[in-house]
Parts: C-alpha cells; structure tokens; sequence
C-alpha cells in the first residue's frame, strides 16, 4: 500500500471517530422543555442559613430563569456566564468563595447557560469556600 492510501485510510479513520463522538455529545446533551415552568432556587449563604425563591420563566435554560428573577450576576466567560453575585451577595476571591449549583443534592455539570430546567425543578445555590 502507498504512503497516500495510508493517509487518506487515516484520514477517513479519524473523521469517521469525530463524528462518532460528535453524535454522541448531541444525542447525550439535556434536552430543554419550551413554554411555562416554575421552578425553586434554594441560596444557602455563608453562615448556613437558606432562602427558598420560586420562579416563573419561560425560559428555557436555568440563566435565564435566575436573570428573569434578577437572583443572579456575573461575569461572560468562554463557558457563559461565570456566577459572582446570588441574592446581592457577592463571593469573595481572596477568601476562595464560589457559587456551586446542584440539583437534588448532585452538582449540576453544566453551566447555567446549558443547564436546562422543567417544571418543578429545584436548584440548590450554595456559597462555597475553598478551591
């Protein structure tokens, strides 16, 4: 066989996996539900303490319904956006402080751009200490 079979054999070998990994990435992506929803945002602050928001969106990913309820603000990253403020409070870098989203107790893996909601849905948003 020939140096160029070879490579074009290798070429369509490698396209052949790209798109393989590509269909499953969008066939295993969460689906949105369009139309009306509510949904609960429990924010644990700091000292513990929690405070229960519901919230009616037609939105479709979990941004849009924390911006529709202005709970949240931040920054526009490569990921979308990077979650500072919850409630008015703002997490603090130099005490390593972050807002971790989870979903029934499980860390949501996704960014609030692509995490989509459904009709009762219930978020948890916890300030969280240390990297």
């Amino acid at each position: 066989m020939t140096k160029n079979k070879k490579i074009a054999i290798l070429a369509i070998i490698i396209i052949a996996v790209i798109a393989i990994i590509g269909g499953i990435y969008f066939a295993m992506q969460p689906k949105s539900t369009a139309g009306s929803k509510a949904i609960t945002a429990q924010v644990v602050y700091a000292d513990g303490t929690s405070k229960d928001f519901t919230i009616n969106s037609t939105a479709e990913f979990l941004r849009g319904a924390l911006e529709d309820a202005k709970l949240v603000e931040g920054e526009e990253s490569d990921y979308g956006l990077f979650v500072k403020t919850v409630d008015g409070v703002t997490a603090d870098d130099a005490n390593e402080q972050w807002w971790c989203f989870t979903k029934g107790g499980e860390p949501v893996m996704t960014s609030v751009d692509s995490t989509p909601i459904a009709d009762g849905d219930t978020f948890e948003i916890t300030l969280t200490t240390g990297y």
